[in-house]
């Protein structure tokens, strides 16, 4: 879910096909008592702990698993355990987006860089409600439309995206940057 109508109908239209949005209202008061897992707040997380979360999820191929072992094992600390939580907040991560975060782990993408795609917050931010006490209170409102001009949306945004780091990728390593190696070394350090 999203806050942003516009980019509910972006994400409903995504499959080329005029798509429908359903609206929930959930009481604010009754929001905050929830426990909430917010990964955008920057204070308290990093894009870590969302690659963290999203590896955790995610089945990835096993020649990638193998190659990456050691960065993956690293990574793992990073991780929250969202069961523990009713919402989780965080930046979308559909599979288009997916190539990002490989693209770190790989080496091949600075962290700046990553942060930047994420955090920019270009690519949205999404609420899932993960426990059944948090869905339960969830109060659906109606059905919303959405017009054709939707249609094209989506995709205009992950191929800028997509552009974008296609871009920092196809540049040599920036020593002044950050990688994921650089990471783990001064983990060890």
């Amino acid at each position: 879910m999203t806050l942003d109508l516009e980019s509910a109908k972006s994400w409903a239209c995504k499959n080329d096909i005029i798509g429908l949005v359903n609206k929930y209202r959930i009481d604010n008061n009754t929001f905050q008592k929830l426990k909430i897992l917010d990964l955008t707040d920057r204070t308290k997380y990093n894009a870590l702990n969302w690659i963290a979360i999203l590896m955790h999820f995610r089945e990835l191929p096993p020649y990638f698993k193998q190659d990456n072992q050691q960065a993956l094992a690293w990574l793992s600390k990073y991780y929250i355990d969202v069961e523990q939580y009713d919402v989780v907040i965080g930046y979308r991560a559909d599979d288009s987006y997916f190539k990002f975060p490989l693209g770190f782990i790989d080496g091949k993408l600075a962290y700046d860089d990553l942060e930047t795609v994420y955090l920019k917050g270009n690519l949205g931010v999404q609420y899932a409600f993960i426990s059944e006490r948090a869905i339960k209170l969830l109060r659906f409102i109606k059905v919303i439309n959405c017009e054709s001009t939707f249609l094209g949306i989506h995709y205009a945004i992950v191929s800028k995206a997509s552009a974008e780091v296609n871009a920092i990728l196809d540049l040599p390593s920036d020593y002044k940057k950050t990688y994921l190696l650089d990471l783990m070394r001064k983990d060890n350090g």
